[in-house]
């Protein structure tokens, strides 16, 4: 409750405690998925959190099998299903009605909405158990097996048998169900626990139908070999980094370099400053808690930084997503403006967003990080100082070979883009400079406080549009690679005319991979030929509208939406979402071979 240090009532626990022991079931009141869709304000633009990443809403075990009071979320008894007590009874809508408006919600925020997702086990008594009892591990006696991990055996868990190819539709089904209802991506809980095989179905089934979606791998308690086989082999695009339990300066040195090599090589290392399964930074102090997720924010990549709902009012307790946890809510000392200057900066400068590299220049057994930030354009640069030890102040001495160079501006002279009194900076004899920070510090320097390249929500935007386009060639060029071109460039021609910049793409020659992709889009505009685009607006909602075979079906509106093109008596489906073009929004369907009938769905705006 908002206000409390705890969600449990002190007057009631004791009682609650005793009848637990006597086998009763005692379940308190729960926050429900409307409180969270209220609180979507603070979170993302308050918070400036881009994406909202749930644990489990499936029902959970109240009866026999619960862990603790409330039951863990990971003992699903139903893989589509909505816990009863997280639904806010109105007589009008029903649970997964409710879950919908939050993914509706979240999406009219400019925010993406995450599930964990497990498929390598159910509580017990779950509706899959009873249905198909066969699709479950059973030992040499025939008992039910309980899946665990690092020596724990988790038994209010039963483990299902991953040979059943039976039970692969199954776990799309549920999958393709939740993106149906807003989900964009899923953390795929103790991934490492489910063979290569089964991933690659399940991925290929969801982006078949939602090419978007993502795959964060929870790899935590397995090897590295197992991370990196299943974000390349196995397609998923995301893991959790480990950075959260690395803490003396070699340390965070060591696995720095590990976790941006492998990033810009298999995929993207998120940096979670703590998780559910860990001690909340704060029972450490504020200090070390601001420490911490500076440190994991400033060292992102594209943005790969994540934190846990009450870290931003150093919440203590830690929590248990089995029973019942306090978050401080809006606790006088918290760690709001601070947070929301780390977001900003990471999801707006130039120096952290796609293609940003980074090298480390501090020593590896340094407790000062010092790790230089240069944009994919080379236009801008920044410098990121952390003092690893909360406890002592620490200096870092770094010749003049190390320093950035060709900066316009002395780096004594640089500004501190966080907000903060700048760091003592010495130039030093050889040429070389001294930084003497405080426990705990960090900083993040750059010559200018207006970055000079294309920053925020204009760089994303053109992004996007490039993207747009480039994904429509897919059906002509199997390879990925079509050659060096400006994202920036690309997009404007797109943006100003999608139709002919689709029908053009008939006119692109398939190697091209020996030439530049601009050239070969304005050349391939100025053809007089019709181009093979056939468009669909919201008044075509009551028509007929044919698509010739080999013609891109072109949606427009001038609000976003997501569509969703299906055809009678085919399994298959396709679905788009909007990009801002052309004074409106945007989606295309790539075309067919064969001519059929197909409808088109426009989907709720977002």
């Amino acid at each position: 409750t908002r206000g409390a240090a705890s969600t449990v009532d002190p007057r009631h626990h004791r009682r609650l405690q005793g009848l637990e022991k006597e086998g009763y079931a005692v379940l308190p009141p729960s926050g429900k998925l409307r409180d969270l869709m209220r609180e979507l304000p603070h979170i993302v633009d308050g918070l400036g959190c881009r994406i909202l990443h749930l644990l489990p809403v499936n029902p959970t075990p109240t009866t026999y099998a619960r862990f603790g009071r409330f039951g863990s979320p990971y003992a699903a008894l139903d893989l589509t299903a909505i816990d009863p007590a997280l639904v806010e009874f109105d007589r009008r809508t029903t649970g997964v009605e409710q879950f919908c408006e939050l993914a509706r919600a979240t999406h009219a925020h400019g925010a993406r909405l995450f599930l964990d997702l497990v498929v390598n086990h159910t509580g017990w008594s779950a509706a899959l158990q009873e249905q198909h009892p066969e699709w479950y591990l059973r030992d040499a006696d025939g008992r039910f097996v309980s899946p665990g991990a690092w020596g724990v055996t988790w038994e209010d868990l039963v483990e299902l048998d991953d040979s059943q190819r039976d039970l692969w539709d199954h776990l799309a089904a549920a999958l393709l169900t939740w993106c149906r209802r807003g989900v964009d991506g899923f953390r795929c809980d103790a991934g490492y626990q489910v063979p290569m095989p089964v991933w690659q179905y399940l991925i290929a089934r969801v982006r078949e139908e939602y090419p978007d979606t993502v795959f964060l791998l929870e790899g935590l308690g397995g090897s590295w070999q197992d991370t990196e086989s299943l974000l390349t082999e196995g397609g998923m695009q995301w893991a959790y980094s480990e950075l959260f339990q690395e803490y003396a300066g070699f340390q965070v040195s060591g696995y720095l370099d590990h976790a941006l090599k492998q990033s810009g090589r298999v995929g993207l290392l998120v940096h979670y400053s703590e998780t559910h399964d860990n001690e909340r930074l704060a029972r450490k102090g504020r200090a070390w808690s601001l420490l911490r997720n500076r440190l994991c924010a400033l060292t992102s990549l594209c943005g790969g930084f994540g934190f846990t709902c009450g870290v931003e009012w150093l919440a203590t307790e830690r929590i248990k997503v089995h029973g019942c946890t306090g978050l401080n809510w809006e606790a006088t000392d918290h760690l709001l403006p601070e947070l929301k200057q780390l977001t900003r900066l990471v999801a707006d400068h130039p120096c952290f967003l796609d293609g940003a590299r980074c090298t480390r220049l501090s020593p590896p057994a340094s407790n000062i990080l010092a790790l230089q930030r240069d944009s994919a354009e080379g236009l801008d640069r920044a410098l990121v100082l952390v003092n690893t030890d909360v406890d002592k102040p620490g200096m870092l001495d770094l010749p003049a070979s190390a320093l950035p160079a060709a900066a316009p501006v002395p780096i004594e002279e640089w500004q501190e883009l966080l907000g903060q009194p700048l760091p003592v900076v010495r130039r030093q004899p050889d040429g070389g400079v001294r930084f003497e920070l405080g426990p705990g510090a960090a900083y993040c320097l750059a010559d200018r406080m207006t970055p000079r390249g294309l920053t925020g929500d204009p760089y994303r935007l053109a992004r996007a549009r490039a993207a747009w386009w480039i994904q429509a060639l897919r059906h002509r060029f199997e390879s990925e690679d079509l050659g060096p071109h400006s994202f920036v460039e690309l997009a404007a021609i797109v943006a100003a005319d999608p139709r002919r910049a689709l029908g053009a793409a008939d006119q692109l020659e398939r190697d091209l991979a020996r030439r530049d992709l601009l050239g070969a889009l304005q050349s391939a505009l100025g053809h007089e030929a019709y181009p093979r685009v056939v468009v669909w607006e919201r008044s075509d909602v009551r028509r007929v509208v044919l698509v010739p075979p080999q013609h891109w079906l072109l949606v427009q509106d001038s609000i976003p939406f997501r569509a969703t093109l299906t055809r009678p008596g085919s399994d298959r489906v396709v679905n788009a979402e909007s990009v801002p073009m052309a004074g409106g929004h945007v989606a295309c369907f790539l075309p067919h071979v064969a001519a059929g009938p197909a409808r088109v769905q426009r989907g709720r705006p977002e």
